[in-house]
């Protein structure tokens, strides 16, 4: 039992473990923010939806929660910043970032209840009707969200009294490139923690689970809140480095991406989202340039081959060549050259 315990515990500390890869691909990050700097604004997008997918992930590829319409909480969050900076009730963004998305993880822990009832159909329809719910009440209650117009004349204070944003979008790239790093850190801790372990446990079995003792329901309802809060954190992020909130942050629309970002990345693994939500925009920019009118169309086709050719063997084409050149970077070891 002890040997048994401890192997499991070797296994997260070594999963635990820092990558090389995980930290090229925050280096490369920063390294884009120097590199192209007249891009600020698409690279401060793409990291807002990297983060609101990473809420998605933690759900999705963690618990096996799937959900339509995690638009609702990230539209709370967004509205909830909105409405604290135009009203000065909380003028500092970072601990208006925080208010806005305890506010969506209270929708999301008073909500978590009817989600987790259902299997997956039943899930789906339960969060979409969630979402299209908390749109009617936005679009209902006109004279506190500005109704089909939106939050009109937003203006952020500078971050922590220092940093003022800035119409390049310079400030709001770091701004938000920090707030990411920050909440996958969390994340990252959260998932390599006995309770994230448990939640791989409910993903693959739940029975299994409830019979080894593991409180499902509660470990789901914990977790469903949690990526409530990641989601009204990412729509925080965008009123603030927006200074706009309007419907739109309720739609289907925004929910459906965020599956597609997942599906491009992979789920269950964190990085998943993050690498989605880069493929995703190069991908709608690269199609929308060439047909504006049906990119969606081009972005479909890529889903279809995904799914028809499989992800690792894409996955091995595609690192082919750079696994050669790393190769031949390493040096091979000659042929019988093994004795001096």
């Amino acid at each position: 039992m002890t040997a048994s315990a401890d192997n499991v515990g070797f296994h997260a500390r070594r999963s635990a473990r820092w990558r090389a890869a995980e930290l090229v691909f925050w280096l490369a990050l920063i390294a884009v923010g120097f590199l192209f700097p007249s891009r600020y604004l698409i690279m401060t997008d793409i990291v807002r939806i990297g983060l609101f997918a990473l809420s998605l992930d933690l759900i999705l590829g963690y618990a096996g929660i799937v959900s339509l319409g995690h638009a609702a909480f990230f539209g709370v969050g967004a509205y909830a910043a909105g409405l604290m900076a135009l009203h000065g009730i909380v003028p500092e963004p970072v601990l208006a970032l925080l208010v806005a998305g305890l506010a969506a993880g209270v929708l999301g822990f008073a909500t978590s209840f009817l989600v987790i009832r259902g299997v997956d159909l039943t899930r789906l329809m339960v969060t979409l009707g969630i979402a299209l719910l908390m749109e009617a009440l936005a679009e209902r209650f006109s004279n506190i969200t500005g109704g089909t117009d939106g939050l009109q004349g937003i203006v952020m204070q500078p971050i922590l009294g220092l940093f003022e944003f800035d119409i390049f979008g310079k400030v709001g790239f770091w701004y938000s490139v920090a707030v990411l790093f920050v909440m996958f850190l969390l994340a990252r801790r959260i998932v390599h923690s006995p309770f994230g372990l448990s939640l791989r446990a409910i993903r693959n079995n739940p029975l299994r689970a409830a019979a080894v003792g593991i409180p499902v329901n509660r470990r789901l309802v914990a977790i469903y809140t949690l990526g409530a809060f990641y989601a009204g954190i990412a729509g925080a992020l965008f009123t603030q480095t927006t200074q706009l909130a309007s419907l739109d942050v309720f739609s289907f629309e925004r929910s459906a991406d965020l599956v597609l970002v997942l599906v491009l990345g992979g789920t269950g693994y964190l990085y998943g989202g993050l690498i989605g939500a880069v493929i995703f925009k190069i991908l709608q920019e690269i199609f929308s340039t060439i047909t504006p009118q049906y990119w969606l169309f081009w972005i479909g086709l890529v889903l279809v081959t995904i799914v028809l050719i499989g992800r690792e063997r894409l996955e091995r084409w595609v690192l082919y060549l750079p696994r050669q050149v790393m190769k031949l970077l390493r040096g091979s070891k000659p042929a019988g050259g093994g004795a001096a």
